[in-house]
């Protein structure tokens, strides 16, 4: 008999609707039944291409007596972590207080007042290597629980300060300062692996694009180079079939955590785009461009969003979909099999569980397209990784920002369209009857309010999509969504965003995200933003929130440079010149294309016509385009030549 978790949405509480546990989503009835019971809820937090978590669920979850022991102590509740980052970040701050670590799947412990005083990560069905069983746990912590009470409210209270996070941060009196951009390069250089690639020299490794793209900005060429090649050229991207898994296990970028997560390629194909802008090596805007053909061939659905990830796991065993032994590659290629084995450094031995993981090892032999498409029809004939269907609205900005600047750079009409489709969807179908943002839709339903980062992240993604397009519908859709941010999530009094709405669901702590990995903390996104949106509109509210975010972190950021990297682009962009170009004409190609020419961070464009600020009383010129370029509103006399146009924004 199927559980309450049968009525949700999400595909990563759908596995568990069939368990013999009795879970609930998280939500009023849980904590009511754990109110009345006088029973602590255990909350356990993972998401649908998590291996972990599917390794506990057949061990733990799926057993009757470990159900049944469950079930008679405790409130049980599922939570996918993708659709409620709040509560993931409450009881995962909670579990690395409490023991040092994190990760998932996460097992919680929580009273009826929602404060933790207990938890960890995977717990095995017996003991093994010094961790005790999961049923062990189930049972010291119920004992616990009637036993120990006063020691447990305690330890609870001593907890509840640090769930605030950086909601209790201050903002130091000192005073913004260029110095600090080139103290956070110090930093990441200090860290970075010079043989390898990347800004940790050991594993696992991590794709930091968003420090990738405050070194472009600062115009480093030589950390940004080696990684980008690094990363492309190992396993952790799919040498096959493009896009990049969500971590290399190993210091080498070979041996990947095979799962693809659609945030991490939307901000790598961005990643790729400006260092091929930056370089004008082909080889990066290759890997752009099959990181967003991956986005579009596996992910995208039948509306215009994306779903949310692909499964390391197929029929329960991690990497089999992507791995190859000579004999396969052999069925698969005919004669050009040796050409294939050499390029992806393939050999008998392997090099992940007797298998091979393809890996980029020579330079691209003639017949690569044709030995990728066979060996990609190959593989279509396997079992496929289960898909996460659920669509996610910060997710989804991502996707737009990646597709809609990627299309105006590289003159493809076919990527501004799929961003135009993703975002109409998302204005569409993630709305409540009151017209807010929500956060999830799967099957047919939209459900959860939205959080700062959706917000956040779709600001960013309208304002990209504008200047993509020109369409003032996005630029209006912009100041709507900054309208509600500083309505709804500005903190007045200490400054910043916090993570979730003034008017939202309160949860046992209202804090503030800050650390930019994997993906921007929703604060920093909406700092550059407002940013962005102040310097079209002339606006000093926007910039003075933006400001408040930056005020926040400025010192720290330098420190920890590359878990703040969208925050340190957000401080770049404020602390540069900015240009604003205002576009106006019929015949304004030529000089559009002269603004997407190179990698210009310090550029905001506006184009042809509607209620755009920067646009207002620039014309013609006798009846040519013509180009206008500011900085903070004052503006130079307009060009009408490409050349022109080029020299200004180059001197």
């Amino acid at each position: 008999m199927a559980n309450a978790l049968a009525r949700e949405t999400s595909p990563y509480l759908l596995q568990h609707r069939e368990n013999p546990v009795d879970w609930l989503p998280w939500g009023e009835e849980a904590l009511r039944r754990a109110r009345e019971s006088d029973r602590p809820l255990i909350v356990s937090i993972g998401y649908s291409a998590c291996h972990w978590c599917h390794v506990m669920e057949r061990e733990s979850f799926e057993d009757p007596d470990t159900a049944a022991l469950m079930n008679e102590q405790f409130v049980c509740v599922k939570v996918d972590r993708e659709e409620r980052p709040d509560i993931d970040a409450l009881y995962m701050e909670a579990v690395q207080a409490m023991t040092g670590h994190g990760g998932w799947p996460l097992n919680v412990f929580v009273t009826p007042e929602q404060v933790p005083f207990y938890g960890g990560t995977y717990f095995p069905p017996e003991p093994r290597h010094g961790m005790p069983s999961w049923p062990q746990v189930l049972v010291a912590v119920a004992t616990a629980w009637r036993e120990q009470r006063d020691e447990i409210d305690a330890q609870s209270a001593t907890i509840l300060p640090r769930l605030r996070g950086a909601a209790t941060l201050q903002a130091p009196e000192d005073e913004l300062d260029p110095g600090a951009l080139d103290a956070a390069v110090a930093t990441l250089r200090r860290g970075y692996d010079w043989d390898l690639g990347g800004f940790s020299r050991s594993a696992p490794k991590f794709p930091a694009a968003s420090a990738i793209e405050f070194l472009l900005r600062r115009g480093e060429r030589e950390m940004t180079g080696h990684t980008l090649r690094a990363m492309a050229s190992g396993g952790m991207y799919d040498q096959v079939g493009g896009g990049f898994a969500r971590y290399s296990v190993d210091a080498t970028w070979t041996v990947p955590h095979f799962e693809k997560m659609l945030y991490d390629n939307a901000l790598l194909a961005r990643a790729y785009l400006h260092g091929w802008q930056v370089s004008g090596e082909a080889f990066f805007r290759r890997v752009c461009e099959e990181t967003l053909g991956l986005m579009l061939r596996e992910l995208r659905q039948e509306e215009g969003g994306f779903a949310s990830a692909l499964d390391a796991d197929s029929e329960g065993v991690e990497g089999k979909y992507y791995v190859w032994t000579l004999e396969e590659v052999r069925a698969a290629l005919g004669d050009l099999a040796d050409v294939a084995i050499e390029h992806f450094g393939m050999t008998e031995a392997g090099n992940f569980e007797g298998a091979n993981i393809p890996v980029r090892a020579t330079p691209d032999p003639e017949a690569l397209p044709e030995i990728k498409c066979k060996l990609y029809g190959a593989r279509e004939r396997r079992v496929r990784p289960g898909l996460d269907d659920k669509r996610l609205c910060s997710w989804n900005a991502l996707a737009i920002s990646a597709l809609a600047d990627a299309g105006a750079v590289l003159g493809r009409r076919d990527l501004i369209d799929a961003a135009v489709a993703c975002a109409e969807f998302v204005l569409r179908d993630l709305r409540d009857a009151d017209g807010k943002l929500l956060r999830t839709y799967n099957r047919g339903r939209a459900k959860i309010h939205a959080y700062l980062e959706d917000h956040a992240f779709l600001l960013e993604a309208m304002l990209t999509l504008y200047e993509a397009t020109f369409d003032p519908r996005w630029f209006a859709e912009a100041r709507s969504l900054a309208d509600t941010l500083l309505e709804r999530f500005a903190d007045p009094d200490g400054g910043g965003f916090f993570s979730t709405a003034a008017d939202g669901e309160p949860l046992v702590a209202r804090r503030k995200e800050i650390d930019d990995a994997p993906i921007p903390a929703g604060g920093s996104a909406a700092a550059f933003g407002l940013l962005r949106l102040a310097a079209l509109t002339g606006e000093y509210r926007y910039e003075e929130a933006a400001v408040g975010q930056l005020r926040l972190l400025h010192t720290i950021a330098p420190q920890y440079a590359a878990g703040f990297g969208h925050l340190l682009q957000a401080l770049d962009f404020h602390l540069s010149p900015v240009r604003e170009v205002a576009l106006v004409g019929d015949d304004r190609g030529p000089l559009e294309a002269i603004v997407r020419s190179q990698f210009r961070p310090h550029v905001v464009v506006a184009g042809g016509e509607g209620d755009v600020p920067l646009l207002d009383g620039r014309e013609p010129v006798e009846g040519r385009a013509a180009a206008y370029v500011c900085e903070r509103f004052a503006c130079q006399r307009p060009v009408t030549e490409p050349e022109e146009l080029a020299a200004l924004l180059d001197a």
